[in-house]
């Protein structure tokens, strides 16, 4: 099976749809897939729900699906970087799924093996238990939360072989794997590929059977917040 692309768009090609629902990779901006955002920005797709731990930047990552409007619904655990976000969010024109950091990893986890859903403390007694499935064990109480199934999984990781199997980079380890398992279909974009092999088994982060397009391209090294203090 053949899995290298040329390009994002390439990469896209056939599988966006308006109202689609879309897990992105990715942490703060570390691992974010900046390339295959881009060529869903340009498609034009909208209605899009999103599951991502955080929304971008202003007019980097998914900052960029914000300023063209084309996001309906975000599934996230941290919005605290995007102006736009906050706007839309305020303003009643973005609907917006709070979901504690580690529940939604595990969300997206439990998707991706077939689990459709679990019980967890984290939210008890808060407003992310409204409307959730309550239950008791060993006297602790426990809230249901829904595995997610993505129509479409966008990932970025650091090398790949050319069957699909990828390695991360540290911090980019954290949302990449389970987002890029909970997709129908997934696309991951790395920095390089190498002949199948080439990489030492026990390295690999996540195995090539879960990926079904792969591109590689340049990427932006960008720096969340820079801190610098002056000189003595």
């Amino acid at each position: 099976m053949q899995k290298i692309y040329s390009g994002a768009e390439a990469a896209l090609k056939g599988l966006l749809f308006d109202g689609m629902t879309i897990a992105a990779g990715g942490f703060g901006l570390c691992g974010i897939p900046e390339l295959l955002i881009a060529a869903i920005r340009d498609a034009g797709t909208k209605q899009l729900t999103i599951a991502s731990n955080n929304a971008g930047v202003d007019g980097f990552g998914l900052g960029l699906l914000l300023e063209t409007r084309q996001v309906r619904k975000m599934i996230s655990s941290y919005v605290g970087e995007n102006a736009e976000f906050m706007r839309q969010y305020l303003s009643g024109e973005l609907e917006l799924e709070f979901n504690p950091q580690g529940t939604l990893a595990e969300r997206m986890r439990a998707g991706g093996a077939g689990i459709p859903g679990f019980y967890t403390r984290t939210g008890v007694g808060t407003v992310i238990a409204e409307g959730k499935d309550h239950k008791e064990f060993d006297g602790e109480t426990f809230i249901l939360e829904r595995g997610i199934v993505a129509d479409l999984s966008i990932v970025k990781a650091w090398k790949a072989d050319t069957t699909g199997n990828l390695v991360f980079r540290k911090t980019a380890r954290n949302f990449n794997p389970p987002a890029a398992t909970c997709g129908r279909v997934c696309v991951a974009e790395v920095e390089e590929i190498v002949p199948a092999g080439s990489l030492d088994p026990d390295l690999i982060h996540l195995p090539g059977i879960y990926v079904h397009r792969l591109i590689q391209g340049e990427h932006e090294k960008r720096i969340e917040q820079r801190t610098v203090r002056k000189r003595v």
